[in-house]
């Protein structure tokens, strides 16, 4: 199954199916040996992929603080985070440096519009905080019970929408750095039969984004039962960070433009 996030899609790890090559008295031999943990073979588990993800989120969080009392590191946090994702994404092997280091400026750039935003409107943060963690909770949720799978027609509906969204989000930004608009949302702000299209982009990118987590937990589910080896527990870790840091700013926004600039 193909990842739509990058930091997954360019690991072969997350992207190969199991398939048992053990003859008979191989596994025969295998089963009459120690259970051994995954942490003592060096491979991906479960416990410690969400440990390496706690750990970025816990740096993010700092990151955050630090962006919420200097408000002004927010853009440049935005072009260095941007450089990280790329070297994280197209390093062939996963760096922790690099990745808590992505965490930490990602995490002034959230606190420093989430600041802006919440300067502007008052309490709107808290709102996306716990908006965001009520769509990932519920994400999981209706991942682990099957509700919720990936199927490669709609992984591909989701590459394209992605792509799209990407393009539309550098034409609006070029539209807004050279005055075309001087709304703050730029064409998001452009009403269809009186709504705002900020708003109808914004319930499809979090359907994205919803779709983006689930193929998220696909590609960990690959990587512990495939037996990938534990760092690629701090790929997994970027890959949600990633997810979870879009689905936030594009809540903030929503909420934003509801509450009217």
């Amino acid at each position: 199954m193909a990842n739509s996030n990058p930091a997954f899609s360019r690991s072969a790890v997350f992207n190969q199916p199991v398939r048992p090559t053990a003859s008979v008295a191989e596994l025969d031999e295998l089963y009459g040996r120690p259970a051994a943990t995954p942490s003592e073979t060096g491979r991906m588990s479960y416990n410690d992929t969400i440990m390496k993800t706690l750990i970025s989120f816990g740096v993010l969080v700092i990151g955050a603080l630090v962006g919420w009392v200097i408000p002004a590191l927010a853009i440049p946090a935005a072009i260095a985070g941007f450089v990280l994702a790329l070297v994280n994404i197209f390093k062939k092997s996963p760096s922790r440096g690099l990745i808590l280091t992505f965490a930490a400026v990602q995490g002034v750039f959230v606190g420093g519009i989430s600041f802006i935003f919440n300067t502007m409107w008052d309490g709107i943060v808290t709102q996306a905080v716990f908006g965001t963690l009520g769509v990932v909770g519920v994400t999981l949720f209706l991942f682990l019970n099957g509700t919720l799978r990936a199927t490669p027609r709609l992984t591909r509906i989701a590459i394209v929408g992605m792509f799209g969204y990407l393009a539309f989000s550098l034409v609006n930004f070029g539209l807004m750095m050279f005055g075309a608009t001087d709304s703050m949302f730029g064409l998001r702000s452009y009403e269809i039969f009186g709504i705002p299209l900020g708003l109808i982009l914004g319930v499809v990118i979090v359907l994205l984004a919803v779709y983006s987590l689930v193929l998220d937990f696909e590609s960990i589910k690959s990587g512990v039962e495939g037996g990938a080896p534990e760092i690629y527990g701090w790929q997994a870790a970027f890959g949600i960070t990633v997810t979870v840091v879009w689905l936030y700013v594009e809540i903030l926004r929503i909420l934003a433009i509801l509450r009217g600039e």
